[in-house]
C-alpha cells in the first residue's frame, strides 16, 4: 500500500506529493507482480506538486507514471485510509514525501495506528523524504516510548530543507525530531541517495533514495 499526501498546500505554499518518490517506487512493486493500493488521508485525488514535473526534476519513472492510465488512475482514485483494517492483507506499506505530509501525515491518528500497526506485525513500514515525518507521532507497542528510538533511520535532512528554503514553513525539522526521539540518524550529502534499513522499518533520505528504499523493500518481502 502506497499513502500518500492529500495535502496540496503548506502554509500558501503549493506543494503536494513529490512525483518521483512516488513514480519510481511505484513501477518497481509492479513490475514484482505486487498488487498495488493508493491511499491517502482524505481519499480521491492525490494533488502533485508542480516542481516534481520541472526540469531536472521530472524523472523518467515520473513521465512514465505521467502517461500510465493504470498510475494516474489509482492516483484519481486513492482510497480514504480509515477504511482500510491494518494490518490484515497488506505486507507493506510506503509513504512517499513532497512537502504535502508536512501537514496531514502528523497530528493524524489514523495513520499513527496504521504505522504502529503494521511495525508491531513485523510488517514493513517504509518512508522516503518528507514522508519519514509521520514516524514522528508514533510508538512502540508499550504506547510510550519513540517508535524509531535505537532504530537507524533516514530522512529529508536540514540542510536540503535550507537549500529549498523551507525550513520557516515546515513544521519541525525532521532530523532533529528523530535524532530527539532517539533515532540513529544517518544521512548522506544532499542530493544524495541514503537508504537505512532497520529490521522491518526502511527509509530513505531524499527522493535520489526512492528506487533504493523500494529495492530495500523488496528485498524484504522477498
Amino acid at each position: 500500500m502506497i499513502i500518500t499526501t492529500s495535502c496540496g498546500e503548506l502554509q500558501g505554499h503549493n506543494t503536494g506529493l513529490w512525483l518521483e518518490e512516488f513514480a519510481a517506487p511505484y513501477l518497481a512493486f509492479r513490475e514484482k507482480g505486487y498488487e498495488i493500493v493508493v491511499a491517502s488521508p482524505k481519499g480521491g485525488a492525490v494533488p502533485i506538486d508542480k516542481g516534481s514535473m520541472a526540469e531536472g526534476f521530472f524523472t523518467e519513472p515520473a513521465r512514465t507514471v505521467m502517461h500510465d492510465a493504470e498510475a494516474i488512475g489509482a492516483l484519481c482514485h486513492s482510497v480514504k485510509l480509515d477504511t482500510i483494517s491494518f494490518p490484515s492483507d497488506i505486507d507493506a506499506i510506503f509513504l512517499p514525501g513532497g512537502h504535502g505530509p508536512c501537514v496531514d501525515f502528523v497530528g493524524n491518528p489514523v495513520l499513527k495506528s496504521a504505522i504502529e500497526a503494521m511495525f508491531n506485525a513485523g510488517k514493513v513500514v517504509s518512508a522516503v523524504c518528507h514522508g519519514v515525518i509521520c514516524l514522528t507521532d508514533c510508538t512502540k507497542d508499550d504506547g510510550k516510548t519513540p517508535l524509531v528510538q535505537g532504530l537507524t533511520v533516514g530522512g529529508f535532512t536540514d540542510s536540503e530543507e535550507a537549500a529549498v528554503q523551507m525550513t520557516a514553513l515546515v513544521p519541525f525539522s525532521i532530523e532533529a525530531k528523530l535524532i530527539e526521539q532517539g533515532a540513529i540518524f544517518e544521512k548522506a550529502d544532499d542530493w544524495n541517495s541514503k537508504v537505512c534499513v532497520h529490521d522491518n522499518l526502511i527509509t530513505g533520505q531524499n527522493p535520489q533514495s526512492s528506487e533504493g528504499v523500494a529495492t530495500a523493500v523488496i528485498n524484504f518481502l522477498s
